[in-house]
């Protein structure tokens, strides 16, 4: 059996599972302080493991940004992240004071990323690019490159963009870089501007085109640096879809017929996309994780 965790600023989804399609129970536990929010956590696998037996291996999938070389003295401690009282914290520390199973760990978008590229709508492509719009912006590329040398983890939601003349009035939400994408299209930044989330604004806003067009520069950039075959779009802002045709467009006026393979709106048609698992895709490829973990510690 394997217990996994997505991690998010909002809540965490805790769940024990045979397998990325058999999961047997779930918990979802809000995001406060990092000592009761962990503590929730431990406190659940705990209780699972005298109900369904013990835990072979943990996939956690975390907000970021966090440390994730296993090499260095700060593996699994969250960096200089926006959510209030979670800098410096070790989210690992607590899992391992309770139990020996190995605990395999990525960023929350990683492990959507990694489950819809084996089992949602990245399948049959050789590369995916999954990006997160909820309360943070962030995305991640599969399958990664581990022979490369990197800073960190990717940080896609604190990329600069182009401002909309008509959003000039608008400062931006992130405490670090003020207007880069997070702070311009993540939930926090639309809820500022129009004092309701994007899906209750009337059908002709002019907020659902800004917000498409930051998206569309984003998808444009992935496609131009990451050359992947396909860019899933998830998160709250993206969850029922209508904003899929708008990105596309806005990342086909960006490109401006620069890449073959997107020349024009026929040859772009399911290249960005929403997730085929749902909402399901951060706890199934954190299942998928520790499956993987598990693996590697038996061989």
């Amino acid at each position: 059996m394997y217990g996994a965790i997505e991690g998010g600023g909002t809540k965490f989804v805790c769940a024990v599972a045979e397998a990325p399609d058999r999961i047997l129970d779930r918990v979802t536990v809000p995001t406060s302080d990092p000592h009761t929010t962990l503590a929730e956590c431990v406190q659940y696998f705990a209780a699972a493991e005298t109900t369904h037996g013990p835990i072979a291996a943990f996939g956690f999938g975390c907000f970021g940004p966090i440390e994730l070389a296993l090499e260095a003295p700060g593996f699994g401690q969250l960096l200089a992240t926006p959510k209030p009282g979670w800098s410096g914290i070790d989210v690992l520390a607590p899992l391992r004071s309770k139990f020996a199973a190995p605990i395999a760990l990525d960023v929350d978008v990683g492990v959507a990323a990694l489950a819809e590229w084996r089992l949602g709508a990245g399948r049959g492509a050789r590369s995916l690019a999954y990006v997160t719009v909820g309360t943070g912006i962030g995305g991640a590329v599969v399958p990664q490159d581990r022979a490369r040398g990197r800073l960190m983890h990717a940080e896609m939601g604190h990329l600069p963009t182009a401002r909309d003349p008509r959003d000039a009035g608008f400062a931006g939400v992130c405490p670090f870089h003020g207007g880069c994408i997070e702070g311009l299209a993540s939930g926090p930044a639309i809820r500022a501007r129009w004092g309701s989330d994007l899906a209750a604004l009337p059908a002709d806003h002019a907020g659902r085109s800004i917000i498409a067009g930051y998206l569309g520069q984003l998808a444009a950039s992935i496609a131009l640096f990451e050359s992947v075959e396909r860019i899933v779009f998830g998160g709250g802002v993206m969850a029922n879809g209508e904003l899929v045709p708008l990105v596309t467009a806005a990342m086909l006026d960006y490109l401006n017929g620069y890449l073959p393979a997107l020349a024009d709106r026929g040859r772009a048609e399911g290249y960005v996309c929403t997730p085929a698992l749902g909402r399901d895709s951060g706890i199934v490829g954190a299942v998928l994780l520790a499956a993987q973990a598990s693996r590697e510690t038996s061989t």
